[in-house]
């Protein structure tokens, strides 16, 4: 057959977008991409919105019937008219020829399993692995603090995400709930202070300023809003589930790009279980975290990682501005630099902002839906390349995006001098479609006593670790000492106080020291004047009782 097309990974640091409908093989793609660049040494964070990513752990080198047993899908084996046995052979020998027919073997299925580690990460739930993801509050480290430009970006998305998570439209220049949240963290970023939810919730009531550009703080943003504002926050810390997002360990880039040992690893976070504002949460916190990454990098012109979105729809509209678009946005244009590259994919090209995938260097290009795909993408693509008008010959191009078969792409890079068609390898993964929650709690679940990724002692944020191109952290502890170190001690938290309550901290003079102060208790103080009167006894008494009632647990009886 014709020899083999090679992609150069340096090509890459100009990032890629891979487009194509349901059924264009761009997944398959995608996951082969992803096997070579394993193969390679390289690593790569994978946001898995769908749940197929994670079939990069259905590598088989003996390529047995046994071993595509437990993965096959039964109803369609059924639909075939074959038993889930005879289904599992048919699978097996389906594998082994395509292999054969891109020149692969078990063997070389055997290098990739050797040479990449491939973790699954479930933000917010429990059947894959944890990642504590409110972790990210943490102030950034010098690298952003000293730029300012930076500095307000890190801020405007992460409170942006927060605020979606709670179901609340904030425009960053407009909302007075963006604009306290942004002052609240860079008063205490720029400080040296990390939050959790809970201090900044406290923070909301109580910000430590009374002054907001000219306005004063209550004429700004009175405290009974705020305490409105605290409430809705708070909701989410008590919401069922919630302590999901706070367990496992902190999200960390380069102890998700490599093992402690410097073995690449393929980290995928799978985030199919997540409605919308809670991958909108995530994927935003995600993104700055990398961002800070890399520019904590020294340059490069080779490929250091790789970021992929399987499904990038929502993430980079045309017209609206989520909380994702500034930190995408900013890695498209300055990744380059430190050997970042981007790998977009999705089946929706209408719903991308082209102009923010100017910098876009690679376009594979499969099956479209329709002439509007067809047109859209011809734009871009003129666009990323440069093309004047009349440089690309447009009609020859939809006639080409209109007869790809399956598994075949046209391919624009602007490290060639013209588009050309090639047809993607076989993948060595077990393409079987989304896992299932059950499914990934059975591949991650001998992972779950080992060391956690990203539980390594550290200083500061991603910002400041990872210099290198290797991993520079040691992973020390197992995920139950992480859950612990991340998830805050939810009853020691101050209680939060509707703003028509007065507080008043008592504690009896000598009752601490500096290193060892007194433990406050929350109780709810009752004063009344009681007026006892019985004529015929001759009473009239006037009693002041002042009851303390502790609103501790009930079974601590010390007030």
């Amino acid at each position: 057959g014709a020899p083999p097309w090679m992609y150069d990974s340096r090509d890459l640091t100009t990032h890629a977008v891979v487009l194509g409908m349901t059924g264009s093989g761009k997944t398959g793609l995608c996951v082969t991409l992803l096997e070579e660049a394993g193969l390679d040494g390289i690593p790569a964070l994978v946001v898995d919105p769908k749940g197929d990513i994670g079939n990069l752990l259905l590598t088989f080198p003996d390529l047995e019937a046994g071993d595509f047993r437990p993965w096959i899908d039964e109803a369609e084996a059924e639909r075939k008219g074959l038993s889930p046995d005879d289904y599992a052979e048919a699978t097996a020998n389906r594998w082994r020829e395509g292999l054969e027919g891109s020149g692969q073997d078990g063997a070389r299925i055997a290098r990739l399993r050797a040479a990449v580690d491939i973790p699954i990460y479930t933000p917010g739930a429990s059947h894959g692995l944890p990642i504590a993801v409110l972790r990210s509050f943490e102030a950034p480290g010098e690298s952003i603090l000293a730029d300012a430009d930076a500095l307000t970006e890190r801020i405007s998305a992460a409170v942006s995400g927060l605020l979606s998570l709670a179901g609340i439209d904030a425009d960053p220049m407009r909302s007075r709930e963006h604009i306290l949240l942004s002052r609240i963290l860079e008063r205490g970023w720029t400080s040296g202070r990390d939050f959790d939810l809970g201090a900044l919730i406290r923070d909301i009531q109580s910000p430590g300023f009374d002054r907001v550009g000219v306005l004063d703080l209550e004429s700004f943003f009175p405290e009974r809003d705020r305490f409105k504002l605290a409430t809705a926050l708070n909701n989410l810390l008590a919401a069922p589930g919630f302590e999901s997002w706070l367990e496992g360990p902190p999200i960390d880039i380069p102890s998700l790009l490599w093992t402690p040992e410097g073995q690449p690893r393929i980290a995928i976070c799978s985030i199919a279980h997540l409605d919308e504002p809670e991958r909108m949460f995530f994927v935003t916190l995600l993104l700055n975290e990398l961002l800070s990454w890399a520019r904590s990098q020294p340059g490069t012109s080779s490929l250091r990682a790789i970021l992929y979105i399987d499904e990038v729809m929502g993430y980079l509209p045309p017209t609206r501005n989520p909380p994702s678009n500034s930190p995408l946005l900013t890695l498209l244009k300055q990744a380059r630099a430190y050997g970042l590259g981007i790998v977009l994919a999705t089946q929706n090209p209408v719903d991308l902002d082209y102009k923010g995938l100017g910098n876009t260097g690679t376009w594979f290009l499969g099956r479209l839906q329709t002439e509007r795909d067809k047109e859209k993408v011809i734009d871009g693509l003129e666009s990323a390349s440069g093309a004047t008008e009349g440089g690309l010959d447009r009609k020859q191009m939809n006639r080409i995006l209109s007869g790809l078969e399956k598994r075949t792409f046209l391919v624009g890079n602007v490290h060639s001098d013209a588009p050309l068609l090639i047809r993607s390898r076989w993948a060595m993964s077990y393409l079987r479609g989304p896992l299932t929650r059950p499914e990934i709690r059975r591949l991650t679940a001998g992972r779950r006593s080992e060391p956690s990724a990203g539980a390594a002692a550290h200083t500061g944020s991603s910002g400041d670790r990872g210099a290198a191109t290797g991993p520079e952290t040691a992973e020390s502890g197992r995920v139950e000492a992480a859950r612990a170190r991340s998830a805050p001690d939810l009853a020691s938290d101050r209680p939060m106080v509707p703003p028509e309550l007065r507080e008043v901290f008592l504690a009896p003079l000598g009752s601490g020291t500096e290193a060892s102060p007194p433990v406050l208790r929350p109780a709810l103080l009752g004063l009344a004047d009681l007026h006892y009167v019985r004529k015929s006894l001759g009473v009239d008494v006037w009693e002041d009782v002042a009851i303390l009632s502790p609103l501790n647990d009930a079974s601590d009886s010390d007030p």
